[in-house]
């Protein structure tokens, strides 16, 4: 009987530890693919579930942070989603590249064409951001989740260090240091050397070719004098036999 109940009150135990603890994986989060360095470019990915069992999750808004604005912010399309890219005036312009900039992107709303993501399931939204600050340690990106239902949940309190999680935590990228050499993993550096990359395998592709080109050609001209030098030996010992008959 005492065993029993024990089962029983471990049995309850477990459930609620699973009840209180579910929320902590249903939250909407953001990561990066790889690392996003301070000063550099990155991808980075809202990963959006469905906490709900009878409604579908049909938009996402997502507002970037003021105090660090990003000037270069770009969408991956994505089917059965509409994508909408909000620019705001910066009250101090941002220096980029020798560029000055005025205005940055303020917020991106994914809007659903078709079912959105239904309960069971959650989606990536991906996008590339940068300029990445290089005073902060991470940027915070407060979010609305709205469902078929009209229901909207504000992702938007900060986590505070040191306490507990707030019951809707706003997603929050943490900013990794630039490497020593002032490489910051930058998609426009990455494009660099790729093209980099590609031109040297070109150049050795050609420089290779060029060298059979040549190496062919010295061979055929070593065969015709060869050619040449028996046509010649064939034609003097011909007139040999000629003047002996």
């Amino acid at each position: 009987m005492k065993a029993s109940r024990i089962v029983a009150a471990g049995a309850a135990a477990g459930v609620t530890v699973l009840a209180l603890s579910a929320p902590a994986f249903a939250h909407v989060s953001v990561q990066p693919e790889g690392t996003a360095a301070k000063g550099g470019y990155a991808v980075v990915n809202f990963k959006v579930p469905n906490e709900r069992d009878d409604a579908s999750t049909t938009k996402l808004e997502v507002n970037f942070p003021t105090d660090h604005p990003l000037a270069s912010v770009m969408p991956e399309p994505m089917p059965g989603w509409k994508v909408q890219v909000t620019t705001s005036e910066l009250d101090k312009p941002l220096e980029m590249h020798g560029k000055k900039i005025t205005e940055a992107v303020t917020k991106v709303t994914w809007t659903a064409n078709g079912k959105g993501i239904e309960p069971g399931y959650f989606e990536k939204f991906p996008l590339s951001v940068g300029q990445l600050p290089e005073d902060a340690d991470q940027l915070v990106f407060k979010a609305l989740q709205t469902y078929s239902n009209k229901e909207v949940v504000r992702w938007i309190e900060v986590p505070q260090k040191g306490q507990e999680e707030p019951d809707n935590p706003a997603p929050v990228l943490e900013l990794s240091a630039a490497s020593e050499d002032g490489h910051h993993g930058s998609a426009a550096d990455e494009d660099s050397d790729a093209k980099s990359a590609e031109k040297a395998s070109a150049d050795t592709a050609a420089s290779d070719s060029s060298d059979d080109t040549d190496t062919t050609a010295r061979v055929l001209g070593i065969v015709g004098i060869v050619v040449g030098a028996a046509g010649v030996a064939y034609g003097v010992l011909a007139g040999r036999r000629r003047s002996n008959a």
